[in-house]
């Protein structure tokens, strides 16, 4: 699938979201549909958050999107090493960097939290937004710049987008 097709059928699910209309396909005979392959039309690179579901905000059901999830959606090795999978072995050519309002990651990082392992998020979050205090504008900032890094290590020809999650309304705005 094209990517900015792709890109389209995103936001359209989104549209639906917000407008309450569900329809991911979870079904039984969907799973069996799935057993030998994927081919999602996206990878999603989302905040652990419980409040961020990618496949309900984008109203897509099993097999369509590629989900990794990490607190402030920051990109480590692992998380490069998965989206590098999607995108060489799933052949997804888009890939979204999905940051939302009231992050908590975001939070303890502008706040220097720097506990145990949370550190190794919020040492990226504070690398990513600098000064910044503002939360929202920091999630953006941070969404944009792990998109720059992103798009420096996937192939040729695919898109990477920031995007930020409200999660008052359940708007995704796309940043690029």
């Amino acid at each position: 699938m094209d990517k900015f097709e792709a890109l389209k059928l995103l936001k359209d699910g989104n549209a639906a979201y917000v407008a309450n209309q569900l329809n991911g396909n979870f079904s039984v005979e969907r799973r069996k549909e799935l057993v030998d392959g994927q081919h999602p039309i996206a990878v999603v690179v989302a905040c652990s958050d419980s409040r961020v579901v990618p496949e309900a905000i984008f109203n897509k059901g099993l097999g369509e999107i590629f989900v990794i999830r990490v607190a402030g959606n920051v990109v480590g090795e692992h998380e490069l090493g998965s989206i590098l999978y999607a995108v060489n072995h799933c052949h997804s050519n888009l890939v979204v960097i999905l940051g939302h309002t009231h992050c908590g990651a975001v939070h303890a990082a502008l706040s220097g939290c720097t506990e145990e392992h949370i550190h190794t998020l919020t040492d990226q979050i504070i690398e990513n937004v600098g000064d910044i205090k503002d939360e929202t504008l920091a999630s953006k900032i941070n969404a944009k710049k792990t998109a720059e890094n992103v798009s420096l290590n996937v192939k040729t020809g695919t898109l990477v987008v920031p995007a930020l999650f409200d999660i008052e309304t359940g708007i995704v705005e796309f940043l690029d």
